[in-house]
């Protein structure tokens, strides 16, 4: 049988709208050599269908009905289990256009590659054509994609993960366009795996994994890779952003975009608790999306986001009903787990969760601590948005949602105070561009080495980042669309100052809230700040502090400002910017040295 002129006799989507698609797909499977294809539709049966068949293979194992009812277990081979940003490469003609922040490959070069390995790879397979969307079906801020894989775990992770199907498909037909990915699992050899980007072919080629980040294309190598470099030429910006909703007593919300790098505590913010006395004064916290956010002028002047995605691929350990109660509830039921342990009672478990010993670990092995943790550091759950006890509505407004204000964030122990606002839109970029985290010893083997990953963007940024930052700052321009009067005002947090004893000062999780609402009271101009060098500090009593205790140190630490110590940070500021050559913005520069002076003064 010829799997793709059989598609095509079967294909109820057949039109000469979708004449593009199906000849990319008849292309695929001419190299490819599946058994057979199959159009996914997105549907109920569909996916009850392929579940049964992982169900009966191996691929999907069964978990407590009882208390996690149609909810799975996935176990990856133990050599795929993260993102392989070494094997990632942006593909464009020119290597600067890629930057110093990407691994780069000449585009005639890596199709070569990535076809030699292709040929023939889904022999005894079926090839799965999945039509997505990234963002609600009918917003002008969404785009679509079709991603073809040999995977059926791949297929139900997109369906969580985007609005796959007819109706996706039904909008690529109308607007003739879409991102085009193409991956297979091969054999799961790690000598054999590549993840290759072609921004200006809107394409994505991927081999060798079955690992989220590395199949799931719609993910990042669409949702950011790709998408930044199409929000460049189309003047909006793709992000590593969370977006939460902070609704105050008197019913009014504003939303806020916040960009942090990994361990920094991005889902907890997304899906923040107001403490206690703020429940009962009638604060509400909204969740929009914990990951990706893409933001795009309105007609009003303002920024307005939406979530591309329709579901959390979250990090599984350290989840539990006192760091994340919201993302706990979120996952009782309908969710695929990976790589995560269970108990003798066939529930997923993980490091964190409770103080139960697992039966199994994530390789289904009998649990034994000297083998390492019992669930992989890395293991994750994938889930629907809608099962979120704080998901709103708003996620599916195909305008979006104002923001209100954007932070950037990162681990520092020491220096950078609790909270600070920028001066204007170009200090904000700054602000960004100069963010980080500082690694700890579990991680790297050494304390405190600061790691610089602008806008929480840097495996995911699709181009160079002094393009980058120039389109950021594009935003800011007189004569640019967006007003600058109706910007989001920036914010940078770092929750995790430390004291002498080592120990964090800031109470953190629910009590972040205090720290929005100053932002909240910034953007509405009924709060005060100092203004120092880096920007707009609080003070103590221009935060609501109420029932949280802070030592004498706390105090100094978490709202003062370290001259000396930020003199030596923008000298170090100024060299990282120089590694991005001529193409840095000279604006970028300039504002780094005129707080440079300040800070000599």
């Amino acid at each position: 049988m010829n799997a793709a002129v059989d598609v095509f006799k079967r294909n109820e989507f057949q039109g000469s709208s979708l004449d593009a698609l199906n000849a990319w797909v008849a292309e695929v499977a001419a190299l490819t050599q599946p058994d057979h294809i199959h159009w996914c539709d997105g549907s109920d049966a569909e996916n009850a269908r392929l579940t049964q068949q992982m169900l009966a293979d191996g691929t999907l194992l069964p978990l407590n009905p009882e208390t996690h009812p149609h909810s799975w277990l996935h176990r990856s081979s133990p050599s795929d289990v993260a993102r392989v940003e070494h094997l990632t490469f942006v593909c464009t003609p020119q290597q600067e256009d890629a930057g110093p922040n990407n691994h780069w490959m000449a585009p005639a070069e890596a199709h070569a590659k990535m076809d030699a390995l292709f040929a023939g790879c889904m022999r005894g397979r079926t090839l799965y054509v999945i039509p997505y969307c990234m963002g609600p079906i009918d917003s002008p801020l969404s785009r679509c994609g079709v991603e073809i894989t040999d995977s059926p775990y791949v297929v139900a992770n997109m369906r969580i993960m985007t609005r796959m199907g007819a109706a996706a498909l039904a909008r690529i037909g109308r607007e003739g366009t879409f991102v085009k990915g193409l991956h297979s699992t091969g054999e799961l050899d790690p000598d054999r795996r590549f993840i290759m980007h072609f921004p200006e072919e809107l394409t994505i080629k991927s081999f060798g994994s079955g690992y989220g980040g590395n199949a799931l294309l719609g993910k990042k190598c669409h949702a950011l890779r790709i998408a930044s470099h199409q929000a460049r030429q189309e003047g909006w910006l793709a992000e590593h952003m969370l977006i939460v909703g902070i609704e105050n007593p008197q019913g009014e919300t504003h939303y806020i975009a916040a960009a942090f790098p990994s361990a920094c505590g991005k889902t907890n913010l997304a899906m923040l608790i107001p403490p206690e006395g703020y429940r009962q004064a009638g604060w509400k916290v909204w969740t929009i999306g914990d990951d990706i956010c893409w933001m795009r002028p309105g007609a009003d002047g303002r920024l307005y986001a939406i979530n591309p995605e329709a579901g959390f691929f979250g990090v599984a350990p350290g989840t539990s009903d006192s760091s994340n109660p919201n993302a706990l509830a979120t996952i009782s039921h309908h969710t695929i787990f990976t790589n995560v342990a269970v108990t003798d009672d066939q529930e997923p478990w993980w490091e964190g969760l409770d103080s139960r010993t697992p039966a199994l670990d994530w390789q289904g092995r009998k649990y034994d601590p000297a083998n390492g943790p019992a669930a992989h550091p890395n293991s994750r759950f994938t889930v629907s948005a809608r099962q979120c006890p704080s998901y709103s509505a708003k996620a599916e407004d195909p305008q979006g949602v104002p923001i209100s204000a954007i932070v950037f964030g990162g681990r520092r122990a020491s220096l950078v105070p609790l909270v600070f606002e920028a001066r204007d839109w170009t200090h904000g970029v700054l602000v960004g561009a100069a963010m980080g985290s500082e690694t700890t010893a579990a991680a790297t083997g050494a304390v405190g080495v600061m790691r610089r990953d602008p806008m929480a963007m840097k495996p995911f940024c699709g181009y160079n980042f002094a393009d980058y930052f120039a389109h950021w700052l594009s935003f800011g321009q007189a004569d640019a669309t967006l007003p600058k009067t109706a910007l989001p005002k920036i914010f940078h947090v770092n929750w995790f100052r430390k004291g002498g004893d080592g120990k964090f000062l800031w109470p953190g999780f629910g009590e972040n809230l205090r720290v929005l609402e100053w932002m909240i009271r910034r953007v509405e101009g009924k709060a005060d700040a100092v203004e120092t060098p880096i920007g707009h500090l609080p003070r103590a009593e221009d935060i609501n502090l109420d029932g949280v205790a802070l030592s004498d140190e706390a105090h100094e630490l978490l709202f003062g400002f370290d001259r000396a110590g930020w003199q030596a940070e923008f000298a170090r500021l100024g060299e990282y910017l120089q590694e991005f050559g001529a193409r840095t913005p000279q604006a970028l520069k300039d504002e780094q040295q005129r707080i440079a002076a300040r800070l000599a003064g």
